[in-house]
């Protein structure tokens, strides 16, 4: 049992060590990051977010991000409840082979699509737009909320279904007053999902944005100066790159337990 705990606290070390250490180095000096090594700063500054708080591109990134990973996460829920839906309750020929080839745009990395958005967007006229990254990001998360959310669907018996149209209840009823809150924790685990790719992907949001709709993840790639890397002030957008996340898990945590415990992830 010892063994155990000390299996454990050592786990937990060294997921806190990369956290912790990012935030010590955003209140340091640039000259105590590059010439010492400390565990805790001696000077503590928070000039590093303030920089943050009063640039307008840091604040556009953030904005930027939360923009389109918002639309990101509606499109994908909406796309994804209805195919999961039809894959779940529907048998047809070849539905295996067409929900298998669904995953596979899973399997392919990020860069192969970036030439084809790049002419495709440029040719609809809606390069470097908060759109464009959003629906490039859809062609990985819905293949995914709709494997998630089909497991969820698959457990619930046909029968409510049957017995809820017996009794009168239209499709458009039932399903948004008795099938929806059923899923409800599987929405809650897709939309985790898609919020954490659309939130940190950085190959397709770098190649389909310039400036009107450039993300914090790009910004954060190019934190150079006229003196070179700016540590100090990247840690500090780092940090506050995770707390969106820590809140999202944080409010969204009982949904996100159910639906670890029943569906698929």
């Amino acid at each position: 049992m010892k063994k155990r705990y000390v299996a454990l606290i050592l786990y937990f070390i060294l997921l806190f060590i990369p956290t912790y250490w990012m935030v010590i180095t955003s209140i340091k000096t640039d000259d105590e990051i590059l010439k010492e090594f400390t565990l805790f700063p001696k000077n503590i500054i928070f000039d590093n977010y303030m920089e943050i708080f009063t640039s307008e591109v840091w604040i556009s990134s953030y904005l930027n991000s939360f923009i389109y990973v918002v639309i990101n996460v509606c499109i994908t829920l909406m796309a994804a409840i209805p195919g999961a839906y039809a894959f779940s309750r529907w048998k047809f020929r070849g539905d295996n082979h067409l929900f298998f080839w669904l995953l596979t745009n899973r399997m392919a990395p990020a860069a192969v699509f970036m030439v084809p958005f790049t002419e495709l967007y440029y040719t609809l006229h809606i390069y470097d737009t908060h759109f464009a990254v959003a629906l490039a990001h859809c062609l990985f998360n819905i293949p995914l909320a709709i494997w998630i959310l089909e497991g969820f669907m698959s457990g619930i018996p046909k029968e409510i279904d049957e017995t809820a149209f017996i009794d009168g209840y239209s499709f458009q009823r039932f399903f948004f007053k008795i099938f929806f809150p059923l899923i409800a924790p599987g929405i809650g685990v897709c939309a985790f999902f898609c919020f954490n790719f659309s939130w940190v992907e950085l190959i397709l949001a770098k190649a389909l944005t310039i400036t009107n709709a450039k993300p914090v993840v790009v910004t954060l790639t190019v934190g150079i100066g006229a003196e070179g890397v700016k540590w100090g002030l990247l840690a500090a957008a780092g940090v506050l790159t995770i707390i969106p996340g820590m809140l999202i898990v944080y409010f969204v945590r009982n949904y996100m337990a159910k639906g670890f415990a029943l569906g698929r992830v």
